[in-house]
């Protein structure tokens, strides 16, 4: 049941739990709340005088209209705060999100032979999942050790079997070549279980399983098969000795630490996995909220993101609705899960411990406040009238004066939007090469689409000198925009010789409309370094679209020299092989293999691919 109140009044809402909705006059979302009694929770906006948090009355302020959605109980509401906070984004609920990407390991016993997979999307489609590991390099680094103690499987499965031989991993030691019978179905489950358990942290019973294995094999006189026992029981060993041990017990727990100044919040997270402390996760927080509130929706949202509540969660004070909490995450990981609040002990520290780093962490310039420096250093020194917040870089890629492209790079706030990125195929040059009429087309094209959606730069950097920056301002002033927008060019450093001898680069040079000197950053600061990158990320986007477009046109040249294969056959091909690299390396008996190509097709197709012209094909997935 859903109800929306224009005059407010504490009156007109039910008593029921459920979860409101705050909106702006625009319609738009600003907050989401729930409550076991809607109508107790909303006098306390409804009658500000009553309240003296400064968020209710700023928030109110911009409330135009407050809608209910009625639940049978807490735990419902609570899960439906959830959904419509993933829906809609409100500005004014917290956003429990730091500068890492977190990924973790995926292994399907259901497989014939499981292999370890990494991946950034925890699901429940029945397979394990470990982790979440803070970065790509941990996980890395686990998997190299890994892989040396258990050898599983390492590239896909479909990929091994179209092999004739094992890979370069086998050969090394570091996979068991499961797919081409070097291991039996039965070892190979010895070792899917020891990699199981190591990655549960279960490293006392693999390291008793193993040192068993060793004294057996050592008695049956297999000393070759021995000493690889021993170098794995070794292996695990200086693994565990590097790992960082919390001298309070053991257990699983996370220890919530926070940190604010009524204005601004930092949490910090430590998670202790048997005894140790494995990982720290920090988070920044614009909000006032009280406490126990604000707990409560950094708990939901931080194990609403893939990350597994253990047994016991230790708190600073007591989070709101912390009964329907504990339920709802005993739910999501099939155990009890307790809320503690300790006053003093072992785990009394470990909150202190936690408390500690939430401090550091609030005393830290947060990503935004960096990149706010930044973006102001490059407005003062290119003399913008504000700052770049969304900065785009475009760039012409020409090789052979064939194929031309352009692309358009997009950073905001300092970091790439690759989801705002666009290629450009040229459409008014008749295959003649001139960088100048394809710079003054793609600019056109982004200058038209700004003035239909309304989106416009703040700056445009083209990779260039004076040349291309004419091109830019000619450009500009032709459609009449209104203001006009900042633009600048990039002109790389030139090689100088000194004295005949040395050859040394020279600093990179930014031009301005109107400035008759190039502008200089000083060397290796933040600021340059942001451009450079922009400039770059732009270079490789258009190189890598001209790769891409190059070699299909290569390949498709080949293929339609040879007879029976049409453009269907074609894209086929190139789906069910993945890569033009794996298409021209694959075998006649895998090309036949492929759906609608029969031995006489394959035949021709290996002969055709192995043609001149065609060996210079990449790796680059059409």
């Amino acid at each position: 049941m859903m109800s929306p109140k224009q005059q407010f009044s504490p009156q007109d809402y039910p008593t029921r739990p459920g979860v409101y909705l705050m909106k702006g006059a625009d319609g738009v979302v600003l907050y989401v709340g729930k409550a076991r009694n809607l109508r107790a929770r909303l006098r306390s906006y409804l009658r500000p005088e009553q309240d003296s948090r400064p968020q209710i009355r700023f928030l109110m302020e911009r409330t135009k209209s407050i809608e209910t959605i009625v639940t049978d109980t807490e735990k419902e509401a609570l899960i439906l705060e959830n959904t419509l906070i993933k829906a809609h984004r409100p500005r004014y609920n917290i956003d429990l999100r730091d500068d890492k990407t977190y990924v973790s390991l995926r292994i399907d016993l259901r497989e014939p032979y499981p292999g370890l997979r990494v991946v950034r999307q925890v699901t429940a489609d029945g397979a394990l999942y470990f982790g979440p590991f803070s970065s790509s390099t941990a996980v890395k680094e686990t998997l190299k050790q890994l892989y040396r103690i258990f050898p599983l499987r390492r590239l896909s499965a479909d990929y091994c079997a179209r092999r004739q031989r094992p890979c370069l991993y086998f050969q090394i030691g570091q996979c068991s070549a499961p797919c081409h019978g070097k291991i039996s179905p039965e070892d190979y489950a010895e070792l899917v279980r020891g990699a199981i358990a190591l990655l549960s942290g279960r490293e006392d019973d693999v390291l008793k399983l193993l040192q068993g294995q060793m004294q057996t094999a050592a008695k049956e006189m297999r000393f070759e098969e021995a000493a690889l026992l021993r170098d794995r029981i070794e292996a695990i060993k200086a693994t565990v000795e590097r790992q960082k041990v919390v001298a309070h017990g053991g257990g699983d727990c996370d220890v919530f630490g926070l940190w604010g100044d009524g204005r601004e919040s930092a949490i910090v997270v430590l998670l202790i996995r048997r005894g140790r402390l494995i990982d720290r996760r920090s988070y920044r927080l614009h909000s006032a909220m009280e406490e126990p509130e604000l707990l409560g929706l950094a708990l939901q949202q931080f194990y609403d993101h893939g990350n597994t509540p253990p047994p016991r969660i230790l708190l600073p004070v007591p989070c709101a609705s912390s009964e329907v909490l504990s339920e709802w995450l005993g739910e999501r990981s099939g155990v009890r899960v307790r809320l503690i609040v300790p006053q003093r002990g072992d785990k009394h520290d470990l909150l202190e411990l936690a408390r500690q780093n939430a401090r550091e962490h609030f005393g830290e310039k947060g990503p935004e406040e960096i990149a706010g420096a930044i973006l102001q250093e490059i407005a003062t020194r290119l003399g913008l009238h504000k700052l770049p917040a969304r900065m785009e870089c475009f760039d012409i890629s020409n090789m052979q004066g064939g194929n031309i492209v352009g692309s358009m790079v997009v950073f905001i706030d300092g970091l790439p939007a690759k989801e705002a990125y666009r290629r450009y195929e040229l459409k008014t040059l008749a295959g003649h090469a001139d960088d100048y009429a394809a710079l003054n087309e793609v600019l056109g094209r982004r200058l038209d689409r700004a003035q239909q959606e309304g989106v416009f730069p703040d700056l445009i950097l083209v990779d260039g000198g004076r040349g291309q920056l004419g091109i830019l301002s000619e450009l500009i002033a032709r459609k009449g925009l209104m203001p006009p927008i900042e633009i600048a060019s990039i002109a790389k450093a030139r090689r100088e010789k000194v004295a005949g001898k040395a050859t040394l680069r020279s600093q990179e040079r930014f031009f301005r409309p109107g400035s008759p000197a190039p502008i200089l950053f000083p060397p290796g600061s933040a600021a340059l370094r942001m451009l450079q990158r922009l400039r770059d990320e732009a270079h490789r986007f258009a190189i890598t679209y001209h790769r891409q477009k190059r070699k299909a046109r290569l390949l498709g040249s080949q293929l339609e020299q040879i007879a029976g294969i049409g453009p269907k056959t074609r894209l086929e091909l190139l789906r069910y092989f993945g890569s033009l690299r794996q298409l021209r390396a694959a075998t006649i008996e895998e090309l036949a293999a492929a759906p609608g190509i029969g031995s006489k097709t394959a035949q021709r197709i290996y002969e055709g691919l192995r043609q001149p012209g065609c060996n210079d094909l990449g790796d680059t997935n059409p």
